[in-house]
């Protein structure tokens, strides 16, 4: 005679037809019995709970299904058909533990898984502590912001090329995910350079702050590369760009359009003395001002000079570079500012960066 069927007289009679709540009862009971003996079973005697209570499980109530899933996600021989069972469930309560952490499901359940249920079960299953790249690559591709995020900052994930491509992708929108993709060990060179490139300055910093040394070296290299130059804070040549603007100013050529051609073609050091002329602020407080993390000032110099939103808007591109983008929203955000921006504060902010340079 089985535990099972010693515990519970006709049991044969209630999993093959019996009423749900005998059904629901006996759940509860062969449940609780394997938990408290799960470490003596061998493989046979857990195939024949297995059997049984996968018939019986479904009609238990949802909190006790729950809280029988928590139970066997912590079991190395939890009964493999009850644990996919309960882990294909819709309820992210019973179903989520199981995918979070159960050792019983293989790596075709969790792709059949992650191929086919809700964000809720995607975000359970990218804190496991290892994530194959298989895995990864349905993750990535179907999860939300805060599935990728999840995936992202696991140490014990792993991407393939692709994932990791699309990946960067999506955190050019995102900076929390940036964040959290510069600091994994296992990102090449050539993907931080990627990373980097498509991420804002303010971002870029950010990241600087918060990883290894080594890696902190690696981000000093690839920045070198995207900005073209050998130290931080290095400041640049405007001695050509000033004659530039001379001419222009001589040939009667200085004004917005002049700008706003520098701006379309990320002519940086072209724009900041266009700028300067135009504003009367010495070159080294325009490009200090500019160059720093937020849009305002080019709101403010803008708005100070009757600038069209064309031409801010260009300028703001420019501050983040060719192989960046701004969100919508950001740039939404920014326009509004300027367009509630009076002339008149523009003008006292700009008055003041001429009298006060060192800003």
């Amino acid at each position: 005679m089985t535990p099972a069927t010693a515990l519970i007289p006709g049991l044969a009679e209630i999993v093959s037809g019996g009423d749900p709540k005998r059904r629901a009862d006996a759940a509860r009971r062969i449940s609780e019995l394997f938990l408290q003996g799960a470490g003596n079973f061998g493989s046979d005697h857990v195939d024949l709970f297995d059997g049984v209570l996968t018939s019986l499980v479904p009609h238990a109530e949802l909190a006790e299904r729950a809280d029988l899933a928590e139970r066997l996600s912590l079991l190395a021989n939890a009964p493999r058909a009850l644990v996919g069972q309960l882990a294909h469930d819709d309820e992210i309560a019973i179903a989520g533990p199981l995918l979070r952490r159960s050792p019983v499901i293989n790596e075709k359940m969790l792709i059949e898984i992650a191929s086919v249920k809700g964000q809720g079960h995607l975000l359970a299953m990218a804190e496991r502590s290892v994530l194959s790249p298989d895995l990864t690559d349905v993750i990535v591709r179907r999860g939300d912001r805060d599935v990728v995020r999840r995936a992202a900052g696991n140490a014990g994930a792993a991407f393939s090329s692709d994932g990791y491509s699309t990946l960067i992708k999506r955190a050019g929108q995102d900076g929390v995910l940036t964040i959290r993709l510069g600091q994994r060990d296992d990102l090449s060179s050539e993907q931080l350079k990627d990373l980097l490139s498509g991420s804002i300055d303010v971002i870029r910093r950010r990241l600087f702050t918060v990883v290894k040394p080594e890696r902190q070296t690696a981000i000093k290299q690839v920045m070198s590369i995207i900005t073209g130059t050998t130290e931080r804070g290095e400041r640049r040549d405007f001695a050509q760009a000033k004659r530039t603007v001379l001419t222009l100013r001589r040939d009667g050529q200085l004004g917005e359009s002049a700008l706003l051609n520098f701006a379309r073609a990320f002519k940086y050091e072209e724009s900041i003395a266009t700028l300067s002329a135009m504003t009367g602020v010495k070159i080294e407080t325009v490009d200090r001002l500019i160059s720093g993390d937020r849009y305002d000032p080019i709101l403010i110099v803008g708005k100070s000079l009757g600038l069209q939103w064309a031409t801010v808007r260009a300028l703001i591109m420019l501050l983040l570079g060719p192989n960046r983008t701004a969100s919508p929203a950001d740039i939404e955000s920014a326009r509004v500012n300027f367009t509630r921006l009076m002339p008149s504060t523009a003008e006292r902010v700009v008055g003041f960066w001429k009298t006060r340079p060192q800003v």
